[in-house]
């Protein structure tokens, strides 16, 4: 099983270009969820459950700060069908590589 999940997470590293360095974190799929970054690709990626959402004035999204980590030059890795997202989401110290789904990002 080990091996299974070591192959798998590499697959995702391999899709998106990501090398792995100093730092790595638990991945969080999000690939149901529709998504967005800033334009910069250096302040946060929202995200929710309908394209609509994520312009609500109800707060119909979650919305994570993307994490600036100091070994890497990059923080958005994106693939054919995939984007990796280093995210903070500020809660109990928790960091993530979030798996996004490229055929539900919303660009504005």
């Amino acid at each position: 099983m080990m091996t299974a999940f070591k192959d798998a997470r590499q697959k995702l590293y391999r899709h998106v270009g990501f090398v792995e360095d100093w730092v790595v974190y638990p991945i969080d799929d999000r690939t149901e969820m529709f998504w967005r970054v800033d334009k910069d690709e250096r302040e946060f990626v929202r995200y929710g459950e309908t394209p609509e959402g994520l312009d609500s004035p109800d707060d119909e999204f979650y919305e994570d700060e993307i994490y600036t980590q100091r070994f890497y030059k990059k923080w958005v890795f994106r693939g054919k069908k995939l984007t990796m997202v280093m995210v903070d989401t500020h809660v109990d110290g928790n960091k993530f590589f979030a798996f996004f789904s490229n055929d539900k990002e919303v660009k504005k």
